[in-house]
């Protein structure tokens, strides 16, 4: 199978598969517990019926959007997601060079594997920072003003990770950051040498942004153990804020809480139960899209994850009132094939099924999706 060879999600997890070590894929397909939300999210789509109009002269389309005072040329964006670098040995270099070639938002994370300076530099279009909050409240200061000196625009700040989910694939096979792998975990990454030499023969993993406090090297601290003592689960609305710019919160699910997102003065907010991977059973994002949206969508950006796989979503999701979508797994397995081609490969595949869906709908631009073009079952 050949990068050539995927032309849907599906494809690209199924080449990830074949390329990546079993712990490390499962650590990007699994979820929490039962991974009820996980399937959910993506099935949650199935119950939403398109009705198009025909007759409508749609010889081209404008799918950009303006989120949070950043323009992006396809109303999708690649969600900010951790260790990139032990998927590929391109990490966040791939996606930031791809979603600047696409022209759409690209996320650096705290647990990002290359630092916000070397990702800004690659990638010159709609840049956000993902922040944990950590207990020590000197690490947050430090790490919000070098993003600013970075040339970041707009803090994404991560609101539902206060501890970590439990996620048993991971358990099963031993897999944590540093290794500490048990013999299942062993003798799949025996299975797959071409991973290990890659990753061995790269510059050493690291974690640039919180260089002094997570030691990849030495082991000094690990992923698990970085959500269970560093992250602070006090976090509280007055702690929110401190950015001094354009901020929008991720995993806000209730209406109240969105409110309350208006009210301290939030540029945007996203809808995410981070793709299943915390709070098994909560409500997908696509469900709880319109009760935010008919609260606070004329006043702030609403955005969502979690589930998208093709543009038919999107394009759901846009009529329900969020003003841009983000991509997670999408292109997180595509990165895992092969690179920076396979990142700007699912995007452009992306942005092609979006334009097609919007011709078909008979819309020219964004703002002509609306819930008439909807039904649910």
């Amino acid at each position: 199978m050949r990068l050539q060879d995927c032309h849907n999600f599906h494809d690209f997890r199924r080449l990830a598969r074949r390329r990546l070590p079993g712990p490390i894929f499962n650590y990007i397909d699994g979820a929490a517990d039962d991974e009820v939300t996980l399937r959910r999210n993506a099935t949650a789509f199935e119950a939403c019926d398109l009705v198009p109009n025909v007759l409508c002269g749609v010889a081209e389309v404008d799918m950009s959007v303006t989120v949070m005072g950043q323009k992006l040329a396809m109303p999708v964006y690649c969600s900010p997601t951790a260790l990139q670098r032990l998927f590929h040995h391109q990490g966040e270099r791939a996606v930031a060079a791809a979603a600047s070639k696409t022209g759409t938002m690209f996320g650096v994370s705290s647990l990002g594997t290359v630092s916000l300076e070397e990702a800004r530099r690659i990638g010159q279009g709609p840049q956000v920072y993902q922040f944990y909050f950590h207990k020590d409240r000197g690490l947050n200061r430090a790490m919000m003003q070098r993003a600013k000196e970075a040339g970041v625009e707009a803090m994404m700040l991560t609101v539902d990770s206060i501890t970590g989910g439990n996620r048993e694939r991971d358990k099963r096979t031993g897999f944590s950051i540093p290794f500490r792998l048990n013999l299942a975990g062993i003798t799949q990454f025996a299975l797959k040498p071409a991973w290990a030499i890659n990753y061995l023969t790269h510059e050493r993993f690291a974690l640039p942004q919180l260089d002094g406090h997570v030691d990849m090297g030495g082991g000094t601290m690990s992923i698990s153990r970085y959500f269970t003592e560093m992250l602070d689960p006090a976090l509280h609305w007055d702690d929110v804020g401190e950015w001094g710019g354009p901020f929008c919160l991720k995993g806000v699910m209730s209406v109240a809480d969105a409110k309350r997102a208006v009210d301290i003065g939030c540029a945007g907010l996203v809808l995410s139960n981070h793709g299943g991977r915390q709070l098994d059973g909560s409500r997908t994002a696509f469900d709880q899209l319109a009760e935010i949206v008919d609260a606070v969508g004329d006043r702030i950006d609403v955005m969502m994850d979690g589930g998208v796989q093709r543009g038919t979503h999107v394009i759901k999701a846009l009529s329900l009132g969020a003003k841009a979508v983000g991509l997670g797994r999408y292109y997180l397995f595509p990165l895992a094939a092969a690179g920076q081609a396979g990142v700007e490969r699912a995007l452009d595949l992306m942005r092609l099924e979006i334009e097609r869906s919007m011709k078909l709908m008979g819309c020219k631009c964004v703002d002509e999706l609306t819930r008439s073009n909807l039904r649910f079952r």
